[in-house]
């Protein structure tokens, strides 16, 4: 079916919007800045609400349909749901709802499947993603004769909405979580959360050579690319990269800042905006 307007045409110069329960989705802003530079971005990060993991589908639901019509109010082209768990959740009800394309994430157990030569690999992930239907499709489908230990990463989204990617409490965590698969002989870890790339130098550093990590924000930013280009969205190419992105959150956006300063190298505020539920029109949003 073909897209309404203003989404049908040549090339369009608008925003691609990007929403995380937090500020894991800054590793997939990152993969789709590097694989299409002349986009610009929105991102939004529900800071005020995350994590995710341990809500419940309702919950997760009404917030990711209430900041993808934020998103599509500001002008966005497509919507990227850098999350894992609100994929899971809730990605279904936002195509049929927000008149966009719409690209989830999900862990990679395909790739992980096909890489490991232990035929022993570890997912990390939160507690929603992992007892989802749309996880336990990904295991049939492609775990064939891979086993895949499934650990729950407690504590760790809160560790990265804090910046605490180095700290000794959250080694501790991450070598309580990932030396049971190595006993195991995993091979293989699946990063199955968008906040999980920031803790990879802590995860090395436990593991050494050990372990592959599977990161699948590359493919995501592929994949966007090639849904922007099969509906004619791709903005127009031009001498000079895009503005950078604009980025806001629900809470006062102190550690995104930070966070965004630190692994992405962007210095730019972080506006604070209000996004309420479905059906209530007061909303605003101001310079944090």
């Amino acid at each position: 079916m073909p897209l309404p307007e203003p989404f049908a045409s040549p090339h369009n110069p608008a925003p691609i919007g990007i929403f995380d329960s937090g500020l894991g989705g800054l590793s997939v802003l990152r993969a789709i800045r590097a694989q299409l530079p002349h986009e610009a971005l929105l991102y939004v990060a529900d800071s005020l609400h995350a994590p995710y993991g341990m809500r419940d589908n309702e919950f997760i639901s009404e917030r990711t349909l209430a900041i993808g019509e934020w998103l599509a109010s500001q002008g966005a082209k497509a919507l990227v749901v850098a999350c894992n768990t609100a994929t899971a959740e809730s990605i279904a009800l936002a195509r049929g709802r927000l008149a966009m394309p719409i690209i989830g994430v999900e862990p990679g157990i395909k790739p992980a499947a096909s890489q490991s030569k232990s035929r022993v690999a570890g997912v990390l992930a939160t507690q929603v993603t992992l007892r989802s239907e749309r996880f336990r499709s990904l295991i049939e489908r492609h775990a064939a004769d891979c086993h895949f230990i499934c650990q729950p990463g407690h504590g760790l989204v809160e560790a990265v909405e804090r910046c605490e990617i180095d700290t000794p409490e959250v080694r501790a965590l991450l070598a309580h979580y990932i030396e049971p698969m190595l006993a195991a002989g995993a091979d293989t870890l699946v990063l199955g959360c968008t906040h999980y790339p920031f803790l990879d130098a802590a995860i090395r550093d436990i593991a050494g050579a050990r372990l592959a990590l599977i990161d699948t924000s590359v493919a995501i930013a592929r994949q966007l690319e090639r849904v922007l280009e099969a509906n004619g969205l791709l903005a127009p190419v031009s001498r000079q990269c895009a503005a950078p992105p604009r980025l806001f959150s629900t809470d006062e956006g102190m550690h995104m800042r930070r966070l965004a300063s630190t692994l992405l190298g962007l210095d730019v505020p972080v506006e604070q905006v209000s996004i309420i539920a479905p059906g209530d029109a007061s909303d605003r949003s101001h310079a944090a």
